[in-house]
């Protein structure tokens, strides 16, 4: 058995056009999707539309009259023709927002929420402002991973997204390449979050998500960062660690360092370099510093007579 599109808004066989009309108005209203929030809204919303595009057509409602949806859709012989003519088929466009704006034209209770840039919509609609009230989507958060040197000196980042906006028609939507653009900061952290307002999929009933992007360092070959600082781990034989030495270490920005170590170097020993790190975020004039940590390495074995020389040289 077919639709009973009658049924659907509610009416009795004997509806006339006002009566679609009138029923198509006030159930409509109350179950549009940015007023009535149930999960069946949107079906029902639709099933709405379809009834009246057919019930306040002349030409589809006799033959729905006639022969019901399966003849409506199916397509039905024609009265006068050639042998075996069907009629077209009724198809509905799935469109139930667009009967909605048809049906209102200019006096549309709902304009104001078919903003194409997604923003706040009007609350001035009686009975909107509430439980009707549009609500964001959740943020969007996304992973920007940089290199160490980018966060050094500071870089501008293009990102592609792909969202949902709305077309013309302020109803559909369709899918759009949109270029982000983020000016990397000297100095920024692990964690540090750039946010673009409303940057995320439009739609006629929502408020496009914020999109966050957070900062993540990319492992460095050299260094690890602390903070401001940096760290630099140097390896060195026990010979040098105990008589002392030079750690030439090459910077972010190319410049080799010479660094003299003229101390015992003991396992909780490190040197500090004074303003050789990363630049601080709030004065990028300035630097936090380049700590060095040093991994002793000691000999595999040794001979007797070295064993004899090291026993002199260290308890005298």
């Amino acid at each position: 058995m077919g639709q009973d599109y009658y049924a659907v808004l509610e009416l009795g066989r004997g509806a006339s056009d006002g009566d679609i009309k009138e029923a198509y108005r006030v159930l409509a209203l109350r179950n549009h999707p940015l007023k009535c929030k149930e999960p069946w809204a949107p079906e029902r919303f639709r099933q709405l539309a379809e009834a009246y595009d057919v019930l306040s057509d002349p030409r589809k409602k006799g033959v729905y009259d006639k022969f019901g949806e399966e003849g409506l859709k199916g397509g039905v012989p024609l009265e006068f023709g050639t042998e075996n003519s069907w009629s077209d088929g009724y198809v509905f466009h799935n469109n139930p927002y667009k009967v909605f704006k048809d049906f209102f034209g200019g006096d549309n209770p709902f304009a104001e929420f078919f903003t194409k840039d997604g923003s706040e919509p009007n609350m001035a609609f009686g009975g909107l402002r509430g439980r009707g009230a549009r609500k964001q989507d959740p943020p969007i958060e996304r992973e920007l991973y940089l290199a160490l040197e980018d966060l050094f000196y500071g870089c501008t980042k293009k990102i592609k997204i792909s969202r949902r906006v709305m077309n013309e028609d302020g109803q559909s939507t369709s899918i759009r390449d949109k270029i982000l653009t983020i000016d990397v900061q000297p100095g920024w952290k692990q964690g540090t979050r750039i946010t673009f307002e409303k940057e995320g999929d439009q739609g006629p009933n929502i408020i496009p998500a914020d999109i966050t992007f957070v900062v993540h360092e990319k492992p460095h070959p050299r260094f690890k960062r602390a903070g401001d600082d940096l760290i630099y781990v140097a390896t060195i034989p026990l010979v040098k660690a105990l008589v002392g030495c030079a750690v030439a270490v090459r910077t972010l920005d190319g410049r080799l360092l010479n660094i003299p170590v003229n101390d015992v170097v003991h396992p909780a020993y490190c040197k500090v370099v004074p303003t050789e790190g990363m630049p601080l975020p709030q004065a990028p004039a300035r630097r936090g510093d380049l700590v060095i940590r040093f991994d002793v390495v000691f000999p595999k074995q040794l001979t007797p007579h070295k064993k004899k020389l090291l026993k002199m040289a260290l308890l005298g």
